[in-house]
């Protein structure tokens, strides 16, 4: 008897929190995702939408038709708001819907359907793609607690703080390209700067290479190397100053930000980097367990140039301006005068060393219209890049993959570990995709000519979620599966240098900056320049083909108002690429481009109708042409 009765409280405990749970149960289901819309590419398509706000969203369904039905076709985490779907070839479509579910199993209703196509994109379009999948690295794989950059994919709780500099940079991107909202990038930088305040270790006020995002504790780069890296913190530094001067406007919530910058900026001891009041030099690191054990200078030429900058500039740890030419270009090694392939280095090792000596400095300071007594350093930077492309053409060791759309020789993962690769050093036939891209600002259309090559021939290979993965090695048969933060960052940042000018100009708006540059000696120099005015459509106009018909071959000719950017292709009627005739930047005047009925390959293409297409910023001009036997 006692055993029944237990047993039916036992029940009726289990009605009773069964009809609670009912009552109790979350039944409304989450929004339909906003913004639902597709960006169609040539081997791949990009799903994108507006994150859900709800705080139990459980993640995003998405639907593809097939036949006349959607069905299921894939889940997405809720810290995405994208789907990278590869499809391989031009001309592949496919129709999508999505929905959104939360963590009580409830899902919203699908969204309006949004229709992709693969095809055939322009430069610009190449830009953005790239621009956009890089920009998830920093904004979608951010550490969720601290909002930094993760030192690599698979790292965890592991970020980095000059990484992280190069993802601030990269956040300002995304506002300006439309990938974010302002107010998003607001809150995301907000984020970031009341952790750095509130509970990153510093060393006299630098950051460490390595810290958790969790924590904010120091995470050791090496075993003395457990405290402040000052060229870290430096290309943080820039980065927070970048963004200081983007959001400029006089609202608390901007103005709070800049005020959390510029006590981060104040609290770094640069001149406790000095390590003594008459030294010349900066030193790289120090601990609070090893001292100054490591004992590595700050001399150039290299990546380090920034923190000299930053600290003569900053007004309350104030480092003398002598330090700049009595301490970084010092070396007997810094002024080189010598000519590599046709290409005068002004400064540095013979070859330049790796590109990012051209970058990291340069991602927020702007080289252009201005030199020290060495050089102008927009004309170093672009020399350097013409000397790395041209090593590659030649390709002294014989490796497999180098050539003249094919080339970029940085720091990088390769199938044997990490190494810093360069002409005549660590050359063992390891491309990194940041090298040649990142050096876009200097020379345009090799790097546009590298992005599209290394896209169309090596595809998924080399292309994922992320952009470019890390490097790759053909001789070696090896693509990295890795992405890292100081290789991803110079991509979105210096094309935008190219694009736009953004971060250069938000950088430089900082009148520290400035200051210590007149403090130093830069001189005005306005030889140099980025980008090509552009043409605009209705300057130009197509004459025609003559002959037409024709064997065995054309040309074709127009008339351009004004210089700039312009490509031409031929096609056959089948949407198919049957060569590129030219790719580049043409004077004003009368152009001409001949087709001599060869492919791409040099195979003799048959007789019919060809289309050829003219690209001229957001404008395509087309005309038929028929090949007759």
């Amino acid at each position: 008897m006692n055993r029944n009765r237990v047993r039916d409280a036992i029940a009726f405990m289990l009605l009773l929190l069964l009809f609670t749970f009912k009552i109790c149960a979350d039944t409304d289901p989450p929004a339909t995702p906003a913004d639902f819309a597709g960006n169609s590419y040539e081997k791949h398509i990009d799903l994108v939408w507006s994150a859900n706000t709800e705080t139990d969203i459980g993640g995003y369904k998405i639907y593809r038709r097939l036949g006349s039905d959607y069905l299921l076709y894939s889940y997405i985490s809720k810290e995405k708001n994208y789907l990278s779907e590869y499809y391989g070839s031009i001309g592949v479509a496919g129709s999508y819907k999505i929905s959104a579910y939360d963590l009580s199993g409830n899902e919203s209703g699908m969204s309006d359907s949004v229709d992709v196509l693969t095809r055939e994109i322009s430069d610009d379009e190449f830009l953005d793609m790239v621009q956009r999948a890089t920009f998830r690295y920093f904004w979608n794989y951010a550490h969720p607690t601290s909002g930094l950059a993760r030192e690599r994919l698979g790292s965890g709780n592991t970020v980095t703080s000059g990484g992280s500099g190069f993802g601030i940079m990269a956040i300002l991107v995304g506002i300006h390209r439309g990938f974010i909202t302002r107010q998003e990038g607001l809150e995301r930088l907000a984020k970031i700067t009341n952790f750095l305040i509130e509970k990153a270790d510093r060393f006299h006020g630098a950051y460490s290479h390595w810290l958790n995002g969790e924590t904010g504790k120091v995470i050791p780069f090496s075993q003395y190397d457990d405290g402040g890296d000052l060229v870290e913190t430096s290309f943080l530094i820039q980065g927070l100053l970048a963004a200081r001067g983007f959001f400029d406007r006089d609202d608390s919530e901007e103005v709070l930000l800049r005020e959390n910058i510029t006590f981060i900026w104040n609290t770094v001891e640069w001149n406790f980097y000095q390590r003594a009041s008459w030294s010349n030099y900066l030193y790289w690191h120090w601990s609070p367990n090893y001292g100054w054990q490591i004992n590595m200078t700050l001399a150039g030429w290299n990546e380090t140039m920034i923190a000299y900058i930053l600290g003569i500039a900053s007004e309350t740890f104030h480092l003398p301006a002598r330090t700049y030419y009595n301490g970084f270009t010092s070396s007997s090694a810094y002024v080189n005068g010598n000519t590599y392939f046709g290409h005068k280095l002004y400064i540095g090792k013979a070859y330049g060393g790796p590109l990012f000596f051209s970058h990291y400095s340069f991602l927020g300071f702007d080289p252009r219209d201005k030199k020290d007594k060495y050089c102008n350093f927009f004309l170093q930077n672009r020399n350097h890049t013409l000397v790395n492309r041209e090593y590659c053409i030649r390709n002294p060791y014989g490796h497999q993959g180098y050539g003249p759309d094919s080339w970029g020789l940085t720091a990088s993962d390769n199938p044997w570990g990490y190494s810093a690769h360069e002409p005549y050093g660590q050359d063992n036939g390891t491309i990194t995709p940041s090298g040649g891209i990142s050096s876009i600002a200097y020379t345009p259309q090799e790097s546009i000519s590298l992005i599209k090559n290394l896209y169309r021939t090596y595809g998924n290979s080399l292309w994922g979620e992320y952009g470019f993965k890390d490097a790759f090695n053909i001789s070696q048969n090896w693509f990295a599966s890795s992405y890292i933060a100081i290789d991803q960052g110079p991509i979105i940042v210096m094309i935008e240098n190219y694009r736009s000018g953004l971060i250069w100009e938000k950088f430089m708006s900082n009148p520290e900056i400035n200051a210590a540059l007149d403090s130093i000696g830069f001189k005005a120099d306005t030889l140099t320049f980025v980008r090509p005015e552009k043409l605009s459509p209705d300057q130009f106009r197509v004459i025609g083909t003559y002959p037409n018909p024709f064997n065995p071959s054309t040309k074709i000719s127009a008339f351009a108002e004004s210089p700039g950017s312009v490509s031409v292709d031929v096609f056959d009627l089948l949407g198919r690429k049957v060569k590129s005739l030219f790719n580049g930047n043409v004077s004003s005047g009368k152009l001409e481009w001949e087709w001599d009925g060869l492919s791409e390959s040099g195979v003799k293409a048959g007789s019919g109708v060809f289309i050829y297409r003219i690209a001229i910023a957001d404008r395509v001009f087309t005309g038929k042409m028929i090949l007759a036997k």
